[in-house]
């Protein structure tokens, strides 16, 4: 079977993390823009790629790829920059972005919270304060209302694992809170309740037919053998105990299957499950590593993987077992929404970008995701991670995630090597993998 001839060959940004122009157009001050002495080398993500000012130079890039797809997340910061008022300056920069997609030919998947909390809605409690369902309604109705006639694809959060226990139990992430007493009762629950108001709210005022989704941090547990045994094992990790639950289960089983995993059920009743299982019509899955490392240490380090630049296992393995692991779990349709790796990318003398990590790590990755689309497993698509390199949150610029170099002093683009290489992936539709 491998990928469908309408297979959504992408790649994805987060608005926080490339668009800088911090304050302008109306836009307030986020939780990342005044995460100060936090962040690594003393970055800040005010001026980031400039994607602001420079959109269509960077869709133009797209379309030289011949990307079929674009993920990119709205800032709440730049539509309600106070509370209960919408910013029509904040939409327009969207509108104008989605229609220069369009007019590339690229599908647009619109992700409504992607970590940049605004200021204001933090100084209140933030997603501890039970009225920030309320708020992230009114500002994602304004979202849907602006954009719909043009986007099909919407995302209602990405990684609640990350921007819920990062943020507000363990202090990693802004607004840097320890919260361990309530995140379940408050933080973790308005998220789960926000998310299926939105999509029943998505659902009753798109303009066009809405594919509606949500874009999960999974980590699955790579199987030890394919055998029967082997397989339910493996699901078992991915879904159950400590880290099956924390990572998956926690949050996508209220959602896929309108049950509470342990640790929620003293903290959901019926009527919330009965909200927040609105029905989806697909999944995201950001992959980036196994959980093997963490289950299975002293085996599977003995396999000696490669690492990242930030230390993160690369083994492609992950993607197959993680599409596969949803979808047998979920009964949902797949989409990939991230998947990449950091590079220590630099421009050679000759100026091009050479990053052959990267490339490997596409075909390897890829040739996983192409195992899962021969096997009759529904993918949508594909979403680099990420489409340049960019504000890597508390790592600051050092990470290159990117399949376009940023020189971040002048703000100038240059396609990598890899870029080139996916561009003849996707024209091949995956046959070159």
């Amino acid at each position: 079977m491998s990928f469908s001839k309408n297979f959504l060959w992408g790649a994805a940004s987060a608005a926080a993390q490339v668009e800088g122009a911090w304050l302008e157009d109306g836009k307030c001050s986020s939780i990342w823009d005044n995460a100060g002495s936090r962040i690594k080398n003393g970055d800040t993500c005010h001026e980031a790629c400039d994607h602001y000012h420079r959109y269509k130079e960077d869709v133009a890039l797209m379309k030289e790829l011949g990307l079929k797809s674009y993920r990119f997340s709205v800032s709440m910061c730049r539509v309600m920059p106070v509370e209960g008022r919408i910013n029509p300056a904040g939409l327009a920069f969207y509108k104008n972005l989605v229609r220069e997609l369009r007019e590339a030919g690229i599908e647009p998947l619109c992700t409504l919270y992607h970590w940049d909390l605004p200021q204001w809605a933090q100084d209140k409690g933030g997603w501890k304060n039970d009225r920030i369902v309320d708020w992230y309604l009114q500002y994602a109705g304004a979202v849907v209302e602006a954009l719909s006639d043009q986007v099909q694809y919407w995302m209602t959060f990405n990684e609640p694992q990350c921007f819920i226990m990062l943020a507000y139990v363990n202090g990693g992430h802004a607004p840097f809170c320890h919260d361990v007493s309530s995140f379940r009762r408050h933080h973790l629950r308005n998220m789960l309740l926000a998310h299926g108001k939105c999509v029943k709210l998505i659902r009753k005022m798109a303009k066009t037919p809405p594919k509606i989704g949500i874009a999960m941090a999974s980590t699955t547990y790579i199987p030890d053998s394919e055998t029967p045994e082997g397989l339910r094992d493996a699901a078992r990790k991915s879904f159950e105990g400590r880290t099956g639950e924390e990572f998956n289960s926690l949050y996508m089983d209220p959602i896929g299957l309108g049950k509470a995993s342990p640790m929620m059920k003293r903290y959901l009743s019926a009527e919330d499950l009965k909200i927040i299982s609105e029905p989806m019509d697909f999944v995201g899955v950001n992959v980036y590593q196994p959980s093997n490392p963490s289950l299975n240490q002293k085996a599977y380090e003995a396999e000696h993987h490669k690492k990242t630049s930030m230390g993160w296992v690369v083994d492609g393995r992950c993607l197959y077992w993680t599409v596969r692991q949803y979808w047998e779990r979920y009964h949902l349709p797949v989409m990939v929404t991230e998947n990449g790796m950091a590079v220590d990318d630099a421009v050679a003398g000759d100026g091009a970008c050479h990053d052959p990590e990267r490339i490997a790590f596409l075909d390897e990755f890829l040739g996983n995701l192409k195992r899962a689309a021969d096997e009759g497993i529904p993918v949508l698509g594909y979403q680099h991670w990420s489409i340049m390199d960019n504000f890597e949150w508390c790592e600051g610029y050092t990470p290159r995630f990117g399949l376009i170099h940023i020189d971040y002093r002048t703000q100038k683009r240059t396609l990598k090597d890899s870029a080139k290489h996916y561009a003849e992936i996707i024209r091949t539709n995956g046959e070159t993998l």
